[in-house]
């Protein structure tokens, strides 16, 4: 293969044949093609394609990889084992399932079997699942699998009821697995761990197998795929691993970046190579990008280089208000369009899912087309079409199709064949289904209509939102659940009160028929969505390993990006910095950043303060494209706080504070290192450490 298409440092990745080697691969530096490169240089170099063994993280980059490497060295490479850890685990299941006490046609169960088993299973140990929820147990016990913890070992953690009951559910779904002759998706890791521990033969004979072992985003691995390769690799030591602890962005899944920093602690003898120069980006975006993730500590320092040249400066945007944000990333994008550039080059990034609907408002009424990527339109998300069809049935009880999705949503004990004798009789006296509700549950449930209809009489829209969320148990249930997709319905459900909001601030006392009306208008016009040159809309998290010409990154507030939930930890404000570094470094040619002083979110008028990660961009790499409202962006706060460090100070009932994200408060109650405070809507009493840096005394 010709090795003069690569750099000195990739060169040096590709051709360090022996012992353990890692590469710490920034953004944009050509880590794919050192991967393959690598490859197809030792199979030159007389390795057996059966010998090596590839790893990364989605079958269509596993897919990509081995396409490449084809490309590059022929079809010998067809029968390499390139793959996911999860088709791997797989591959080594079926291979030895007997040691495993498992048939040759074990079943695997998906994400959607999981949580059938479970509910069998709450059923037997009879648990009421409305207190916690079948996701809530399944989405814990797969978080212990990918720890390597057993039932046993986290019986003597367990200290509340919830993780008391889950000690019971997880040896009972164990059972069920093994009595259905299955596995899960988590097992595809943690079997072959299991495998290898419990006999040493089948280990040694992987270990000859793979001789050679490389593993894309070594930052994403979590305790069992880290220990699997571990395992693997301890005869030979011929384990590469591709990285970057400045993009390790997963923790919430249980990625444990710390992997990747303790290699050369696990590896004594490990080669380190860094590979700093950028392909993507101009040295402008750079130096923002260095500018930021250095103020993060555990992380190996280097600093990317750009061979694209200086670049134009960083547009940064302050609007007053979380419309006009909206307004002047689109009149941007309109002016790009105008000027010939294509909509495919264009990127919108945000922190929370729930952001997204405001774009999609404007860019539908604009006639902009976009696409989502990682999330489908707001108003077709099933959390909305619930609450959707909550208000629907209020407004018109006629409505059957907002009935019968109403109904049971979320659960309450009314069954298919107490639906098909409602339908039954409607059909018979020519009644509306609601009509026909006369008994039972499904009588309660009418009941609790008419009741929302009443009240619908003389509350707001945004009123009427919330108690339909309370009363109808919408949002009780994905409280309950507990997990991270029932977190993002949440915020999609409160977000939803920031369009009551908006119309009320815009007509007044709009009515739910007027309402309703108006928001089906831009709901049901999506065909827009359909034509290939698009604005691309995603998450900061989805657009990891994807690059754009233009992007735009909104959002950039203390509580919405850095996230609210982020705010106390010190580790959980890195991960949220690796994730602005990782949006930063998405942009090719130029980078936009936006905020708003005040905006409508989740329903609530919020004053956010600047990001801290604006703040950590050097000045002359921004061009404030409204000066008068950025230009105390770089002072300190006027505020008198006394400095802790210096000062042991003590605080009492009454004292005032201030907090450097929830503002002014007033402290209610002290109990040793505890503090709790008031502060102003919308953040209300919070629970605080009184050593914490964010918190001073006035």
């Amino acid at each position: 293969m010709n090795l003069d298409t690569l750099n000195e440092e990739q060169k040096e990745a590709v051709t360090y044949l022996n012992g353990p080697l890692l590469v710490l691969a920034g953004a944009g530096s050509g880590k794919t093609k050192v991967l393959t490169s690598r490859i197809a240089y030792l199979i030159e170099k007389g390795i057996s394609p059966y010998n090596i063994l590839a790893i990364t993280f989605t079958n269509k980059a596993a897919a990509e990889m081995k396409e490449r490497v084809i490309k590059l060295i022929g079809g010998e490479a067809s029968s390499m084992q390139i793959s996911t850890f999860h088709s791997f685990g797989l591959r080594l299941i079926r291979e030895n399932h007997e040691y495993l006490n498992l048939d040759s046609n074990f079943a695997i169960f998906d994400t959607e079997d999981s949580l059938t088993a479970i509910k069998r299973v709450l059923k037997r140990l009879d648990i009421d699942s409305n207190k916690f929820t079948p996701k809530a147990f399944r989405n814990k016990i797969s978080s212990l699998k990918n720890d390597l913890i057993t039932p046993e070992t986290f019986q003597r953690r367990a200290m509340d009821d919830f993780d008391k009951m889950t000690v019971d559910v997880y040896k009972e779904y164990e059972k069920e697995l093994m009595d259905d002759n299955g596995v899960d998706f988590d097992d595809l890791l943690i079997l072959p761990i299991k495998l290898f521990k419990e006999n040493p033969s089948v280990l040694e004979k992987y270990q000859e197998r793979f001789k050679y072992i490389l593993i894309d985003e070594y930052q994403d691995t979590n305790e069992a795929q880290y220990i699997l390769t571990k395992m693997l690799a301890s005869r030979y030591q011929n384990l590469c691993v591709v990285g970057d602890s400045d993009q390790a962005i997963y923790g919430f899944r249980g990625a444990n970046f710390k992997n990747i920093l303790n290699f050369e602690k696990d590896y004594k003898l490990c080669k380190t190579i860094i590979l700093k120069k950028n392909y993507r980006s101009t040295k402008v975006i750079l130096d923002a990008a260095n500018s930021v993730i250095k103020h993060n500590i555990n992380r190996h320092p280097k600093d990317l280089e750009s061979v694209n040249g200086e670049g134009e400066l960083i547009t940064y945007y302050r609007a007053r208000n979380g419309i006009e944000e909206i307004n002047f990333v689109a009149d941007t994008i309109s002016d790009l369009q105008k000027k010939g550039e294509s909509l495919d080059d264009i990127v919108i990034l945000y922190r929370t899912n729930a952001q997204s609907r405001l774009f999609e408002d404007e860019f539908l009424k604009r006639n902009l087309p976009y696409r989502m990527i990682g999330a489908i339109n707001f108003y077709a998300r099933r959390e909305i079409k619930d609450l959707m069809a909550y208000l629907k049935l209020i407004n018109n009880t006629k409505d059957a199709i907002s009935l019968l999705r109403s109904i049971n949503t979320p659960k309450r004990g009314i069954g298919n064949k107490t639906i098909e004798d409602i339908i039954t009789k409607s059909n018979e006296q020519g009644i509306s289904l609601f009509d026909a509700i006369d008994s039972g549950k499904a009588l309660t449930f009418k009941n609790l209509i008419l009741e929302l209809q009443e009240e619908s009489t003389h509350l707001s829209l945004t009123e009427l939102v919330d108690l339909v969320l309370d009363k109808s148990g919408l949002k009780e249930e994905l409280v309950k659940e507990n997990s991270i997709e029932a977190e993002t319905r949440l915020e999609n459900l409160e977000e939803f009160k920031s369009i009551t909001k908006s119309f009320e601030d815009k007509y007044g006392l709009i009515s739910l028929p007027d309402f309703l009306y108006e928001v089906s208008l831009i709901s049901d016009n999506t065909e827009i969505t359909d034509s290939s040159n698009r604005v691309t809309l995603m998450t900061v998290h989805a657009v990891k390993g994807l690059e754009f010409k233009y992007c735009f990154i909104t959002g950039l507030e203390e509580g919405l990006f850095p996230h609210i939930n982020s705010l106390n930890s010190n580790d959980e404000i890195e991960e949220e910095r690796r994730l602005c570094y990782v949006a930063i470094t998405r942009a090719k040619e130029k980078l936009y950043i936006t905020n708003a002083m005040t905006r409508i979110l989740y329903g609530n008028n919020q004053v956010n303060p600047v990001s801290r990660f604006i703040k950590e961009i050097d000045d002359n790499l921004l061009d404030y494209a409204n000066k008068e409202e950025t230009s105390f962006l770089k002072r300190p706060e006027p505020r008198k706080i006394l400095d802790k460090e210096e000062t042991n100070i003590e605080y009492n009932p009454n004292d005032y504070v201030f907090h450097d994200v929830f503002g002014t408060g007033k402290v209610i109650s002290v109990e040793k290192s505890i503090v709790k405070v008031a502060f102003k809507m919308p953040y209300g009493i919070k629970t605080l450490m009184k050593s914490h840096p964010s918190l001073h005394k006035v």
